[in-house]
């Protein structure tokens, strides 16, 4: 559907070479990393500040045109595909550290900043961001989709460590929500209605964010076990004791033999934990001990620890590279990564039904969890044009959705929503999706932000 002359024009006169209706800025904007199929937008704008975001919002809310924000593109549920096509905002040029607070361990940055940049904003300062998704996502993707990743189980994710935002909204009004008081009683808490709505209820130009301090020591480990079974209840029982471990990772035999062939390791082809532990070094040492001996006792074999940071870097390859090993095990084929998150007292159930889905299917698909927090992933390595596998394939994933729900759990541990997750909101949260249905009206009246995603 073509736009409305004036839109252009006035998108042209106000962000001049930074508005494109280019076929190839379109299609690179119009999917994810997921096997989802590319959706373009009608046109790219690339604004360089809150004001410019505001002044584009005011223009497509004038003509009804759909808005789609666009981080770096690493979502996976196919969150910023335009379905109905429209105008796709990029903040890759929203890059800026704004403030540093070292006493008050918090920053604000522009929302187009990715995870890595960062890293290097804070080198020097003693402080560090925690959150690690895997991929280098912008922050504002971060936000918008209330990500997570490997240290969740003892920093929590974007909802813990975002302190305060600044939203464009769907009629070009510009609202700051939270602040950097640690905490507060004054209304609602806003910063948390906007973390994880996936760009459906306004445009995030600027994040507050929690700082952390640099541990003093760090350790890791890696130990295999026979059973699944036994390397979850590893996880729980160490984290029913009170050990503040920083990361406890679970890759399945399958994951650990894709590994294994990527990256030219030797690890044991079993259930493997991968265990991170940060502190003071007697506090690390007694962390470690006592992991150490509750894995031991379930039969944890090949305990390998790593104090060394290029130790460690080796150690955590294997991990950050699980996806990557993943595809390898098909060449040719996509992935296809869904997650679901249960309470840590049945992850094991929960994985171990899930295991024998794939296996029955057919399927290659490894298993990695955040065994920490009770959230694990399925990556099915599909051909997304072989309708009868990616049927078999969408079996699984409901099974295991809606099992997950039953056990009390979620279809979405960090992935979000997008409309891959769409037909399981209401399985999960009943009547409140309709009060999430009216906040949605309120707030945008028109439907134009990044329609057709969480909700029909």
């Amino acid at each position: 559907m073509p736009f409305p002359e004036p839109l252009v024009f006035e998108l042209e006169a106000l962000l001049g070479d930074r508005f494109s209706m280019t076929e190839a800025l379109r299609a690179q904007h119009g999917a994810g990393e997921s096997f989802h199929p590319i959706e373009m937008p009608g046109a790219v704008t690339f604004p360089r500040s809150t004001e410019e975001v505001a002044a584009t919002v005011r223009v497509c809310a004038a003509h009804a045109v759909p808005i789609i924000p666009f981080g770096a593109g690493t979502s996976l549920e196919g969150h910023v595909q335009a379905v109905q096509g429209g105008v796709c905002i990029a903040t890759s040029q929203l890059t800026e550290l704004i403030e540093l607070n070292p006493e008050d361990m918090d920053c604000r940055v522009e929302s187009g900043m990715t995870r890595k940049t960062l890293e290097g904003h804070l080198k020097g300062s003693g402080l560090f961001f925690p959150i690690d998704p895997g991929a280098d996502a912008s922050l504002g993707g971060m936000a918008a989709t209330g990500a997570s990743g490997t240290t969740t189980v003892r920093y929590g994710t974007m909802r813990e460590n975002v302190l305060g935002l600044t939203v464009v909204l769907a009629d070009g009004r510009v609202i700051r929500t939270g602040g950097r008081a640690r905490k507060s009683s004054a209304g609602y808490d806003l910063t948390k209605l906007f973390l994880g709505s996936e760009g459906t209820l306004g445009v995030i130009t600027e994040i507050l964010i929690r700082l952390h301090g640099i541990p003093e020591a760090t350790s890791a480990a890696v130990c295999s076990f026979s059973t699944l079974k036994d390397a979850v209840d590893a996880v729980t029982l160490t984290v029913q004791m009170g050990v503040g471990v920083a990361r406890a990772e679970l890759l399945d035999e399958v994951q650990m033999d894709a590994v294994n062939q990527f990256s030219d390791f030797s690890y044991p082809v079993q259930p493997t934990l991968f265990f991170e532990f940060h502190g003071s070094p007697a506090g690390v040492e007694e962390q470690a001990n006592t992991v150490a001996e509750i894995a031991s006792d379930l039969g944890a074999t090949d305990f390998e620890w790593a104090t060394m940071a290029e130790d460690r870097t080796k150690l955590w390859t294997a991990r950050h590279e699980a996806y990557y090993a993943a595809l390898a095990l098909r060449p040719g084929c996509r992935g296809w990564a869904t997650d679901v998150c249960v309470p840590i007292s049945r992850l094991a159930e929960c994985m171990l039904a899930t295991r024998s889905d794939i296996d029955s299917e057919g399927l290659v698909a490894p298993i990695v969890s955040h065994a920490g927090d009770g959230n694990f992933h399925v990556s099915f390595i599909v051909d997304p044009d072989d309708e009868e596998e990616m049927g078999r394939a969408r079996s699984v994933n409901k099974k295991m959705i809606m099992r997950a729900i039953e056990m009390g759990g979620t279809c979405t541990g960090e992935h979000g929503v997008g409309y891959g997750k769409m037909p399981y909101l209401l399985a999960e949260h009943g009547e409140a999706v309709s009060t999430m249905r009216s906040i949605k009206q309120a707030l945008d009246p028109q439907k134009i932000m990044n329609p057709g995603k969480i909700f029909s």
